[in-house]
């Protein structure tokens, strides 16, 4: 199991820290560090920064991955407008989510609520080197968006 330190920030020290919901989930649940007397009302089509008040010191190697829960896209049709957000592994400012709310209906995010999910996952160090003599053919070529099928 990787360890990865962390540090609550002075509006996140009464929220827990997030866990995985199941043994098998890939993810950590985040939640939003709002004031308890203001949430934010997302309106449809409307988008905000949520604080999760969580700062993390990702390993070498590493990245965290902020993915949306898909209960909220699911019933209220609100999501991770980054998705995946990234989080670079030497990246040491406060885990924010940005959310944009994609139903036909106002949402209000409030304090402690679940929001998203982090995946911590390794990260190949890559350097583009140009082909001289370009690129090698492959069996699906130039093809893209939606060229293999429906």
């Amino acid at each position: 199991m990787l360890e990865v330190p962390c540090e609550r920030l002075s509006h996140g020290l009464d929220l827990d820290l997030p866990v995985a919901a199941t043994a098998g989930a890939a993810g950590l649940d985040l939640v939003a560090a709002l004031p308890i007397n203001r949430p934010l009302l997302l309106p449809p089509l409307g988008r905000g920064r949520v604080p999760t008040g969580l700062r993390l010191a990702l390993p070498p190697g590493f990245e965290g991955q902020v993915r949306p829960r898909s209960g909220l896209a699911l019933r209220h049709g609100v999501t991770v407008l980054n998705a995946p957000g990234t989080i670079d592994g030497d990246y040491r400012g406060e885990v924010m989510v940005l959310l944009v709310n994609l139903g036909i209906d106002p949402f209000e995010v409030r304090r402690g609520m679940r929001i998203a999910q982090l995946v911590v996952a390794p990260v190949a160090a890559v350097v583009l080197v140009e082909a001289a003599d370009g690129l090698a053919d492959s069996p699906r070529g130039a093809g893209g968006f939606g060229s293999t099928g429906s």
